[in-house]
């Protein structure tokens, strides 16, 4: 487990340069350990070759790597021999209340995954810290594409292939909000009643415990105009809080299906529209005007991915659900963005974050602001 040097992706935020969806240019799934956020390995191999079961531990040598690309929670690839788990534990320094829950995240994977085949297997929880330095879990490691602003080598002589793994995401998400949580086991995963109420509640809170004096009032009039404005649940859901096209996997062989989705550690019961307003609030559409990067990774405006309206309506086809105000959750979505940003800004401000694209995540929230602002207007709210 020797160390190499720390990969690092551009600063969010940052001027970007014009991406070819369809270049060499995707980022490797896999690096050395980022300086600072090396752990205990050999306290985790310990640990887990006493713990999981037999058939999950070969008997070769202990080795790490980790999956960079995320901005939150680490993961990493812990492997035994040629037998490959993936392990996750919060990040280091002061975390928002309720955040980063992978005790959460366990639970729902290690019941899920029988019901719904898009989600990896948990296999172990651990909530001693002298193993780790805080909670973690180990799951199954699944392979394929992930998609982030470039089309993988791999699906590139697939026709019109943009647009079909954008279709297999809605469908995959529509058949998400369809199962029933108590066949799950997670029928008693949250509090649906007031889902919204308390998500614009609580995140509000989250604003006010990192707020940027400069955007502090912009941010508050924004939280007041989705309180007074939140819409009823049309149905109870699971819902999973974070899904976007770079939390999800597909099979190279096939751009119809997704194959698996990542980050359940907000996973909860509520309103399944906010699922569909936070892919909304990531997803690209070529009405855009030039200066608004509306994508998680730059590129995705270039893959020919559905419109944004595309996206509302096979959603509503596939539930049923009406999305005439699937506005207002894409609105939420961004304010939740430009909290979320200020967040992981402030944890690097604090010294807890040694990843240098949080150092100019926050310049977004001007941006975010904006949009979240226009898309009310647009619903005369």
């Amino acid at each position: 487990m020797a160390d190499r040097p720390p990969h690092t992706d551009g600063a969010v935020g940052a001027e970007p340069p014009a991406v070819d969806p369809f270049a060499d240019q995707s980022p490797p799934e896999t690096t050395a350990v980022r300086q600072g956020e090396q752990l205990d390995w050999p306290a985790i191999e310990r640990h887990l070759r006493a713990e999981l079961p037999d058939d999950l531990v070969g008997a070769g040598p202990f080795t790490v790597d980790q999956f960079p690309n995320g901005a939150a929670n680490l993961t990493y690839l812990i492997a035994f021999g040629d037998r490959e788990l993936v392990l996750r534990r919060p990040p280091f320094g002061t975390l928002a209340p309720g955040a980063h829950d992978m005790k959460r995240e366990y639970k729902v994977l290690s019941n899920l995954w029988s019901q719904f085949d898009r989600a990896p297997r948990a296999y172990l929880f651990c909530d001693d810290h002298d193993v780790a330095g805080a909670d973690f879990f180990v799951m199954e490691r699944r392979r394929g594409e992930v998609v982030r602003g470039i089309i993988p080598e791999s699906m590139r002589h697939h026709d019109r292939v943009g647009h079909r793994i954008g279709i297999a995401l809605i469908d995959a998400m529509a058949e998400f909000h369809l199962l029933d949580p108590d066949a799950c086991g997670l029928g008693d995963l949250g509090r649906p009643d007031g889902f919204m109420n308390r998500q614009v509640g609580g995140w509000r809170k989250r604003w006010d415990l990192v707020a940027d004096p400069g955007w502090d009032e912009t941010m508050v009039a924004l939280h007041g105009r989705l309180e007074a404005s939140t819409p009823p649940a049309q149905r109870v859901s699971l819902v999973h809080n974070d899904l976007k096209l770079d939390n999800c996997m597909f099979d190279p062989a096939d751009p119809d299906r997704v194959t698996a989705f990542f980050d359940w550690d907000m996973t909860t019961l509520g309103d399944p529209l906010a699922d569909l307003g936070t892919l909304l609030n990531y997803w690209p559409d070529p009405g855009d005007p030039d200066e608004v990067r509306r994508a998680s990774h730059d590129g995705m405006g270039r893959m020919g991915l559905p419109t944004r309206a595309e996206v509302s309506a096979r959603y509503g086809e596939q539930t049923g659900l009406d999305v005439s105000l699937a506005g207002w959750y894409e609105a939420f979505a961004q304010w939740k963005t430009a909290v979320v940003v200020q967040q992981l800004h402030h944890r690097w401000l604090a010294g807890d974050s040694t990843d240098e694209r949080m150092e100019t995540i926050a310049d977004t929230i001007p941006l975010l602001a904006a949009t979240a602002d226009r898309l009310l207007d647009d619903l005369g709210i």
